[in-house]
């Protein structure tokens, strides 16, 4: 296989034994059995790393590849221990540092002058980021650069359980190059928790949640009433009202008044209806008031 031909991750990632992949799911039955096997795998020497590099890089040799991976395990479990902190499973860290140990294997080129544990420890530490922004929170906590640097940081900056002083705000602002209103954001955001919008019901009630308290800002209660009578008005109102009519004067009623395009036109003259019915225009008319206000009556129960 020639230098930058494609060698799938998945290639690689079922090249290695189950336990590697997946520690908490592997054969020997319990995590600490996973962190005591793969701190005894040798470790691997500058100048056989360079050649297993190479022969990956070059020929794609996957054996050469999970030889480099194994030897690196121990350092995925090392930086998965700075994460415990965040509550979330310490399998699922190293799975995810595996990940990106796998990454960093694909991508490295031993002509650097660098050695593996150099490179991998970026893509390690990245993809546990991203498992850990995902799964924290219900919500994703960060999302822009500033918000990630500080998800990370904030923490273990914070000299006690109270909230930051405007100084400490901007001494932290400045030392990673963030706003300072970006700091107060996410100390906020760090302070809170995961409040579900619709109460869980408890003992037959239903518990006291947002949704309960919060105010729709899109309309005035007013509004909100007057449009659901108009709704009512348009629909049963309406229709109850052209059902106590003669059929010629619902005819009369619906051509003038229903029967109306988008545009405004389409509506039946009186002079049209007049020929259809066989009689006087003016005959129509009085028709159609008497109809009107016979529609006026019926419609009142739902105006009221």
């Amino acid at each position: 296989m020639s230098l930058g031909q494609p060698i799938s991750q998945v290639s690689l990632f079922n090249s290695l034994p189950l336990a590697a992949a997946k520690p908490a799911l592997g054969p020997l039955g319990s995590l600490d059995s996973y962190i005591q096997v793969v701190n005894r795998i040798p470790i691997i020497g500058a100048s056989d790393e360079r050649q297993l590099a190479t022969e990956y890089r070059l020929h794609g040799n996957l054996e050469a590849a999970r030889q480099l991976v194994l030897s690196h395990l121990r350092l995925v479990v090392s930086i998965t221990r700075h994460y415990l902190g965040y509550s979330l499973p310490h399998a699922d860290l190293i799975q995810e540092g595996n990940i990106g140990l796998m990454k960093a294997v694909k991508r490295f080129d031993p002509n650097k002058n660098v050695r593996l544990v150099s490179y991998a420890v970026h893509w390690i530490k990245a993809e546990i980021h991203e498992y850990v922004l995902r799964n924290w929170r219900l919500v994703k906590m960060a999302t822009t650069k500033a918000q990630r640097k500080l998800f990370f940081n904030l923490r273990s900056h914070k000299r006690s359980a109270q909230a930051f002083t405007q100084g400490e705000i901007d001494d932290l602002a400045q030392a990673l190059k963030v706003r300072p209103e970006d700091v107060r954001e996410m100390e906020t955001r760090l302070s809170g928790g995961d409040i579900a919008l619709e109460g869980q019901t408890e003992d037959g009630e239903a518990a006291f949640a947002p949704i309960s308290y919060l105010a729709d800002t899109q309309q005035e209660p007013s509004e909100v009433l007057n449009a659901r009578q108009f709704d009512r008005l348009q629909s049963e109102g309406l229709a109850n009202a052209l059902s106590m009519l003669d059929k010629r004067s619902r005819r009369i009623v619906k051509a003038r008044w229903l029967d109306i395009e988008d545009d405004g036109s389409g509506g039946a003259t009186l002079h049209e209806l007049a020929d259809e019915f066989g009689v006087s225009a003016e005959r129509i008319r009085q028709i159609e008031t008497s109809a009107m206000k016979r529609m006026k009556q019926a419609l009142i129960p739902y105006v009221s």
